[in-house]
C-alpha cells in the first residue's frame, strides 16, 4: 500500500505480540517493527504458515505484559520479513491502550483526531 493510500500513521514501536490461528498454531514473541489504529506490523516468523486475508488473534504485549491490546485481525499483506494486520475487532479497553500508544508518540494532536475520526467512519461502514 502506498503511502498517499495510508489513512493511518505508523509508528515505530519496539514490543512482542503472541499471534493465534484459528486452527490453533500460536507464534509467540512476535517481534512488533510498527503499529497504527488499524493495524500492526511483525517481522515475520520462520515458520509462518498463513495466507492474506486468514483471520488470527493478536496479543499486543505493552510494559513487560503488564497492559495487552488484544484484537482479531486479518492478514492484510506479507513478504519475505514482515507481515501486517488489519485489525477488524479490538474491545474498548484495548483501543483506548492503542489509542494513548499512539497519542504518545504522534505528536500531532490533529493528526490523531483525524486518525480516529477515519477509523470511526470506517468501523460504521
Amino acid at each position: 500500500m502506498s503511502d498517499e493510500r495510508r489513512y493511518f500513521s505508523r509508528i515505530p514501536f519496539t514490543a512482542n505480540a503472541h499471534i493465534l490461528t484459528t486452527k490453533g498454531d500460536i507464534y509467540l514473541n512476535c517481534r512488533v517493527i510498527d503499529v497504527s489504529l488499524n493495524g500492526l506490523l511483525i517481522t515475520r516468523p520462520e515458520n509462518w504458515l498463513g495466507k492474506l486475508t486468514d483471520n488470527f488473534n493478536v496479543d499486543l504485549l505493552l510494559d513487560d505484559a503488564q497492559i495487552v491490546i488484544k484484537m482479531q485481525a486479518e492478514m492484510a499483506h506479507m513478504d519475505a520479513n514482515s507481515i501486517g494486520f488489519h485489525c477488524k475487532l479490538i474491545d474498548l479497553d484495548s483501543i483506548t491502550h492503542l489509542k494513548r500508544l499512539v497519542e504518545l508518540n504522534l505528536a500531532d494532536e490533529g493528526l490523531l483526531h483525524r486518525e480516529l475520526s477515519a477509523l470511526l467512519a470506517m468501523s460504521d461502514n
